[in-house]
């Protein structure tokens, strides 16, 4: 479904509802809910230049899902494995007056890729910067991209943000999750947070079909994992919650829109009518 950056690699505004997992979170999250979304967000997400890109708002929420994990303007970001750059676009017209946008690319040492494809991972974190720049026309010195086994000692606890979008999975099945996460942990402010979206399996789904293989994953382990490798958690979203989506598909993620990977002809209505995933919206705080 998410867009991985290497072909050969490829495998209305309402304020969101929140679901508390404990008392702190459930404080957050009120806190959260009743912020309304800011006006420059709303102007980014409309902005015509995201006429093509718009299409998906529908079911990507992106207004929503960047409301809840408190995504100011004037922050420093960082977007992790930015794939196709869908959400880049939004986050440079959002960040780039005022805040900061970097790419984060996988580490290229880190996992089971190529030489061609670690030439990939660099060559995409390299023209990052250019590619925000021309399609958004702000100057491409507002946004940087590194790939995570390069980012100067200098970057390491700037970043109040860091967001993985639709990526947990790739990370678990490529076995690079802690080395990845502990990289992303070093590079946030003390109090700076993570925001994870992710195809959600459902609960008592088997571990063959949760090991990251089909794209979905339990909610429970992600927060786990976080909580283990020094994350608070701070609360989740149903922004981005589709109840249609059975999650129990032979082929995974793909099966669904965008992607209709192997779908027939006469299947794609139905499809469609499903919408993309149902994916958990989760927040954590680096804990000290």
């Amino acid at each position: 479904m998410r867009r991985i950056i290497l072909p050969i690699l490829a495998l209305g505004l309402a304020v969101p509802a929140f679901v508390a997992q404990t008392a702190p979170a459930q404080s957050a999250a009120k806190k959260t809910a009743s912020k309304k979304i800011n006006a420059e967000l709303a102007a980014a997400v409309a902005d015509p230049r995201r006429e093509k890109d718009r299409a998906r708002d529908q079911y990507r929420r992106p207004a929503e899902t960047l409301t809840f994990f408190q995504v100011a303007p004037d922050m420093k970001v960082g977007e992790y494995a930015p794939g196709g750059e869908w959400y880049s676009r939004l986050l440079g017209l959002y960040l780039g007056p005022k805040g900061k946008l970097v790419g984060l690319y996988f580490d290229p040492t880190s996992g089971p890729f190529s030489e061609t494809a670690q030439k990939g991972i660099r060559d995409g974190a390299a023209k990052y910067p250019s590619d925000i720049a021309t399609w958004s026309g702000i100057p491409a010195e507002r946004f940087s991209a590194y790939t995570l086994d390069a980012v100067p000692a200098a970057e390491k606890g700037t970043f109040d943000r860091i967001l993985i979008m639709r990526m947990m999975h790739n990370l678990f099945r490529w076995n690079i999750a802690d080395r990845e996460i502990k990289a992303m942990r070093d590079l946030l402010k003390p109090g700076g947070m993570i925001g994870i979206e992710q195809h959600r399996a459902r609960a008592n789904a088997p571990y063959s079909y949760t090991d990251g293989s089909k794209g979905y994953m339990r909610e429970k382990d992600i927060i786990a994992f976080m909580e283990m490798h020094g994350f608070a958690f701070v609360g989740s979203s149903r922004a981005n919650a589709n109840p249609k989506d059975p999650a129990n598909w032979p082929d995974g993620v793909w099966t669904l829109p965008p992607s209709l990977r192997n779908a027939k002809e006469e299947d794609k209505a139905r499809l469609q009518a499903i919408g993309e995933t149902d994916r958990m919206t989760l927040l954590f705080r680096k804990r000290l």
